[in-house]
């Protein structure tokens, strides 16, 4: 309802919050002092297509089929949320509600809606009320809408001291509008002195890259002088991991899709090592019908969740994980289990919530594995011609390279063969004899038993797995 006041029902005393803003205020702003006292940054949900539920239809339905002109009829609602039949237009309702119809006051314009209704790809949002982003005051290049949300969230970051923005559904905002909010946002975090602001959108495209390309970073085909948001979550590549680590897919869907974004990635970075910045990559979240983890097969979790930390991108564990959550179903409600009112519900002697510390340690230690260019490595498995695996059940190989250090990240996907696997690893790096080690998972248990040796041109390493196991192996200094 409020594009810049906390919701009063989350606050400790709903109520008090709903009579005076500033209880909502100062709770808010308390936690996140005692947040950033821990060394934690905050990322705000933010949305910019559509606002609530704040209007009905004409005919009192909360949704419409789309239709091109004229705009439907509408009721606001109340306080209460119900549609009022006499407030059809916000802007002559007397004494609007604080908890009523939508707020700030600047956006109480009926054409600032767009009320068309929707059809999937067009208007509103299961409901919530698309607003006209691309609302242009004729003869002018001002677009109102755009200036109010840019200034609403400006206000926010300066008021709670945030660190970054996640915006929901950003692919349905034009990506001009994209570009324009995350250069925004980023300048205007610097003219405050907070230098690492950090805008990343929700752009759902399980394969398009070039549709993703449109909203993040430099693109240079454009020819504005705003760089978009940061990052986009990796929807592509959770898409592949997932069906790979659980054996469903070839590992050659990731190699692929991955030789894919470079090329699309032409025309945004500047090196191959810069790509990581333009992707969260994650394994699942609230808006998935299932969680990743299957109890029958925690191995698969920690190969994928390593493969995530390994891979060029900056990784985003869905809470939970750490306590195996399970949850899977027909409906995002299963994907949102609670761990609120469980017992031990916070553990921090749980396998998983141990392994991901150890996992998010070694990352950390590594920054080959947070700044490296990356290659899918070719490989031999049992004797075979080396390639990317191309059946389900196969190898997953990728070197991360760093200046002079190379990190191997090697997962046998099968879940119920071993295999002996020759890796293609840079033979300007690497002589031949020289010794590896496994670094991942811990502990470490000293040199691998072959060393890095020549296949005609081929520079290899030789690593031996069981079914669902995986190594992160780098040579030993």
């Amino acid at each position: 309802l409020d594009f810049i006041r906390i919701e009063p029902r989350f606050c400790d005393n709903p109520a008090a919050a709903l009579a005076d803003p500033e209880v909502a205020d100062t709770e808010f702003r308390q936690l996140i002092n005692e947040i950033h006292a821990q060394g934690i940054y905050v990322i705000l949900d933010i949305v910019l297509n559509h606002a609530a539920n704040v209007f009905n239809y004409e005919g009192a339905t909360d949704t419409a089929e789309w239709r091109d002109n004229p705009e439907y009829g509408i009721f606001w609602r109340d306080e209460t949320g119900q549609a009022r039949g006499e407030w059809k237009d916000i802007g002559s309702i007397t004494n609007p509600p604080s908890n009523g119809v939508v707020w700030p006051k600047e956006l109480q314009r009926n054409d600032f809606f767009r009320r068309k209704g929707e059809d999937g790809t067009r208007g509103d949002f299961t409901g919530m009320k698309e607003l006209v982003t691309d609302y242009l005051i004729p003869g002018t290049a001002v677009y109102p809408v755009r200036n109010l949300l840019i200034t609403a969230y400006q206000y926010l970051i300066a008021k709670f001291d945030l660190d970054g923005y996640r915006i929901d559904t950003l692919q349905y905002v034009e990506p001009a509008f994209a570009r324009v909010f995350g250069n925004a946002m980023r300048e205007y975090a610097l003219s405050i002195g907070k230098k690492n602001f950090f805008t990343f959108g929700e752009v759902w495209q399980d394969d398009d890259e070039s549709r993703i390309a449109e909203f993040v970073g430099r693109n240079t085909e454009n020819h504005d002088h705003f760089v978009g948001v940061d990052a986009a979550i990796d929807f592509p590549m959770k898409k592949r991991l997932e069906a790979v680590c659980k054996g469903f897919k070839a590992p050659l869907e990731l190699s692929t899709h991955f030789d894919y974004r470079l090329e699309t990635l032409r025309k945004i970075v500047s090196s191959h090592g810069d790509a990581g910045r333009h992707y969260v990559t994650f394994l699942d979240n609230h808006d998935q019908d299932y969680r990743f983890h299957n109890p029958a097969f925690p191995e698969q979790t920690k190969m994928a969740l390593t493969c995530m930390m390994c891979m060029q991108g900056i990784p985003s564990v869905y809470y939970g994980t750490e306590q195996a959550l399970s949850g899977a179903g027909n409906n995002r409600e299963f994907a949102r289990e609670a761990l609120w009112g469980r017992p031990d519900a916070f553990n921090q002697e749980a396998d998983l919530y141990k392994f991901l510390q150890d996992l998010s340690v070694f990352r950390a230690s590594e920054p080959a594995l947070r700044y490296g260019r990356q290659y899918f490595r070719h490989c031999s498995e049992n004797g075979g011609a080396f390639k990317n695996s191309s059946l389900p059940g196969g190898v997953i190989a990728f070197s991360r390279v760093l200046n002079n250090r190379e990190v191997v990240l090697v997962a046998n996907t099968s879940v119920s063969q071993p295999v002996i696997v020759d890796i293609l690893v840079d033979k300007n790096l690497h002589d031949e004899g020289m010794q590896w080690e496994k670094l991942f998972p811990f502990p470490r248990t000293g040199p691998l038993p072959d060393l890095s040796s020549t296949q005609g041109d081929l520079r290899t390493i030789r690593v031996r797995l069981n079914a669902m196991q995986f190594f992160v192996i780098a040579q030993r200094d």
